[in-house]
């Protein structure tokens, strides 16, 4: 259960701040089940196996990586806990969607074009959504998700050692 409480001592948003760093380190949240009843979510054992195995995994992952229970099941899980803000998600282009547990703060990805690795990229410019196009179409706009795409060092290396 230690892995758990470690998770949960992560950056939470702040609703209705624009233009500010909107995250706080919240250190009351450190118990799973409360954190899960903070967030509007019930507590099942699937909810807190699923935490539990978010844990000891790597930062960003897939569905079947979760693999804690059936597959249809840890989709529903990884919905729930996005909809209540504790999992980000992003869908980087061919592949399947990846969660992260990193939420509430302004951060970008890096993506290994042969590996697949990503790693996380904070944002230089600033709070969200760092990036303004010239032409919104009407839309508030409060968030821009940038994936970027190379290779990372073991597979440049490797590309450069091969014939």
């Amino acid at each position: 259960m230690v892995r758990i409480v470690e998770l949960f001592k992560f950056a939470v948003p702040l609703s209705g701040m624009s233009g500010v760093d909107a995250t706080e380190t919240n250190p009351t949240e450190t118990n799973p089940t409360e954190t899960l009843r903070s967030h509007g979510l019930r507590v099942t054992a699937a909810r807190l196996a699923v935490l539990d195995t978010l844990g000891e995994l790597p930062p960003h992952v897939t569905v079947e990586q979760v693999g804690a229970l059936s597959t249809q099941a840890v989709y529903d899980i990884m919905r729930a806990l996005h909809g209540a803000g504790l999992v980000r998600r992003i869908e980087p282009a061919g592949s399947p969607a990846l969660f992260e547990t990193r939420v509430g703060d302004n951060h970008h990805h890096l993506r290994c074009r042969e590996c697949g690795r990503t790693v996380d990229l904070d944002c230089s410019l600033g709070a969200a959504p760092c990036l303004t196009p010239e032409v919104s179409g009407g839309f508030e706009i409060d968030e821009a998700e940038v994936i970027f795409w190379g290779r990372c060092p073991e597979c440049a290396a490797a590309r450069m050692e091969s014939p």
